[in-house]
């Protein structure tokens, strides 16, 4: 079964996501793979905002920077995001897909600052427009970037792509063969049994503003285009397959 194809969506990238195999660092081939099933989504006409995480370079208190004061590290957390950003962007222009990198950090020299109406105007326009630097504050994650920036753009719906996953269970499926993988979920059950789809803060921001989410394997190729056309691949949360 397929639904309307979506016309605006933010697709929510892990740090991970783009080192590859390394877990660490930035993997170019990677990067230039995801770059190309962006452009599948950007030919169709779908207008594409993209977060990413910045694991890939710096974990924050539970890695990079254990015993570290929290709004430092949180800081620097968003600094990877721009980093990774900024390779995103370099990988799609070189395939020609416009892009634009807003930073919610003001840093002229490498992005434009974060405005609302001059992000939606680059997707009027059909650019890519890549969030970097969070939200600009700490204690906030990437995924509260993505529902966060979502409600403010009035995007469709959120793609998360995960890696090594495809999709969400009711437990680690890499622990526990008997794993039951879900297709529906609400938001209030995500809350409820504690599944990690998104932080809490993200989580309750999506269910207020009524934003879906589809959490799907980053992996398979073709993924993106098929989650942003409507298809039915891994788990929908908050909205109907």
């Amino acid at each position: 079964m397929t639904v309307k194809q979506y016309k605006r969506v933010v697709l929510k990238l892990s740090g991970e996501a783009l080192a590859g195999d390394e877990g660490f660092g930035i993997n170019p081939a990677v990067v230039e793979s995801i770059a190309h099933q962006i452009k599948d989504v950007y030919e169709r006409g779908i207008e594409v905002c993209i977060v990413v995480g910045g694991g890939n370079i710096w974990r924050g208190l539970a890695g990079s920077a254990k015993g570290m004061d929290r709004t430092t590290a949180d800081y620097m957390g968003m600094l990877a995001t721009v980093m990774n950003s900024l390779a995103m962007q370099d990988a799609l222009e070189k395939i020609d897909v416009n892009t634009r990198v807003q930073s919610a950090i003001e840093m002229r020299q490498v992005a434009e600052p974060y405005i609302r109406r001059r992000a939606v105007r680059h997707l009027e326009k059909g650019r890519v427009v890549i969030f970097a630097a969070g939200t600009g504050n700490p204690y906030f994650s990437t995924d509260t970037t993505a529902a966060l920036r979502a409600a403010e753009i009035e995007a469709d719906v959120i793609l998360m792509a995960k890696k090594n996953t495809d999709g969400v269970y009711d437990c680690d499926p890499n622990n526990n063969p008997n794993a039951h993988k879900f297709e529906t979920l609400e938001y209030i059950e995500v809350l409820q049994r504690g599944l990690a789809v998104m932080d809490a803060t993200a989580t309750s921001l999506c269910m207020d503003n009524k934003i879906p989410l589809i959490v799907f394997d980053i992996d398979k190729p073709g993924n993106i285009l098929k989650a942003a056309s409507g298809e039915c691949i891994g788990t929908i949360v908050g909205g109907k397959m």
